[in-house]
């Protein structure tokens, strides 16, 4: 029976990886039955054999000389690696003392951190060590930082009731009508910590972010009472570097009620709310909801006093730390070209730096946020943070003892009285 050229093929692929692994006298055993099966000559059997998976490469030099390599080996680099091991070490530290952030975001951000971290001698570098540094690109940031990187992927869940008082005296305000370049409008959300057991009271935190500068405050509330989430929205108005000119909020009945419309009223500030089921119109906090308070406080239950104080301590110096040293990125423009669509970012740049940039804070607003800015250390900021969310851990663990002692101590009483009236 004679094989066709695929047939012949398919054969000489399997028989050539176990020609590849055999010994000589073995070798010769597989070419016979090669041979047997596909007719082939000897030497063109043999051939086939020996170079399966190999390139042949005519010489630049000589067309006559023809060389044979194996494509299924990697060749071994011959240069050494521009960023060498001192750079990934160097580059790794200041990643992590900026929380993780990507190469676009931070690539542009070096130039200013280095030097802050060298004058609080959290790092010592080389001046090719340094140079390097400065001019590394973002895509090279990522490439090197590849395995170091870790995703995590949570569940959300919402817990937004909607409120109907007033609604039609607040008007909706959607993604496509933020224009402004002022600072001072803001949008703000709440973020619950209910651990996944949404019964009883448990904290919210506040969240209020400039849509202009992307400066961001937040703050814990006990729960979503109207008092307690006007109170927190109160003391983040005081801390904010401009006046507030205008909120944006969900339709949630912690923030469509009378107190803060007749509160926005008296300080003119314009009160506009997005639409039900659309997040995207509030794009901008909803943002911040993750980066800043899940990625720093995470997604357990927090219900007691202390818990409630270590967030708002934790918050205290977060604050810091984002604002004047996590830059961001913001849409410029997006097009569609049929399925896909292109999105175009600005340069990664602070919110201090943004605020700083803007023509409508007042110089001595601005000469404050730099005073400020001179006296912090962001290694010195990050380590606090840190320890903050080991203490709110702590707290967590002898809660979960505690409610796990009580659970015993009840069911040690049931079974008590089951044997008693036995």
């Amino acid at each position: 029976m004679k094989l066709t050229m695929n047939e012949r093929k398919k054969i000489a692929k399997i028989m050539a990886e176990r020609y590849r692994k055999a010994t000589k006298k073995e070798k010769g055993k597989i070419l016979d039955e090669f041979i047997a099966l596909t007719n082939y000559h000897r030497t063109y059997a043999s051939y086939l054999l020996s170079s399966h998976k190999k390139k042949r490469i005519r010489s630049n030099k000589n067309p006559q000389t023809i060389f044979e390599a194996d494509i299924t080996k990697k060749m071994k680099r011959t240069r050494e690696k521009y960023y060498d091991i001192d750079v990934f070490k160097a580059l790794k530290k200041v990643w992590v003392i900026e929380n993780c952030i990507c190469g676009k975001r931070l690539a542009p951000f070096m130039k200013e951190i280095v030097p802050i971290l060298e004058s609080y001698k959290e790092i010592e570098l080389k001046e090719e060590v340094r140079g390097k540094l400065l001019r590394v690109s973002a895509s090279t940031i990522d490439r090197l930082l590849k395995f170091e990187r870790k995703r995590w992927k949570r569940r959300k869940k919402s817990h937004t009731k909607p409120g109907m008082l007033l609604k039609s005296q607040i008007p909706i305000r959607t993604f496509a009508d933020w224009n402004e370049n002022k600072p001072g409008f803001v949008e703000i959300d709440l973020v619950a910590h209910d651990g996944g057991i949404a019964r009883g009271d448990y904290a919210q935190t506040l969240d209020v972010t400039d849509v202009c500068t992307c400066w961001t405050e937040t703050e814990a509330s006990k729960n979503k009472a109207q008092v307690n989430v006007f109170n927190a929205l109160n003391s983040i108005i005081k801390r904010f570097p401009f006046p507030i000119l205008g909120i944006d909020s969900d339709n949630g009945g912690e923030f469509i009620n009378d107190e803060l419309f007749r509160y926005c009223s008296e300080n003119k500030i314009t009160f506009t709310r997005g639409r039900r089921y659309k997040k995207n119109d509030n794009c901008y906090v909803e943002q911040k909801n993750y980066s800043i308070v899940r990625e720093f406080v995470g997604y357990m239950r927090y219900d007691t006093e202390e818990e409630l104080i270590m967030l708002n301590k934790l918050y205290s110096i977060l604050r810091l730390y984002t604002n004047y040293f996590q830059p961001v990125m913001k849409l410029i423009k997006k097009k569609r070209f049929g399925a896909h669509e292109k999105r175009t970012y600005d340069t990664a740049r602070t919110p201090y730096r943004r605020t700083l940039e803007s023509p409508f804070i007042s110089s001595a607003n601005k000469r404050l946020l730099q005073a400020s800015y001179n006296s912090l250390n962001p290694a010195q900021l990050k380590r606090e943070i840190e320890r903050y969310q080991n203490k709110l851990r702590q707290l967590q663990i002898n809660k979960n003892q505690r409610n796990k002692n009580i659970s015993i101590s009840k069911e040690s009483d049931i079974m008590e009285v089951l044997e008693a009236n036995v």
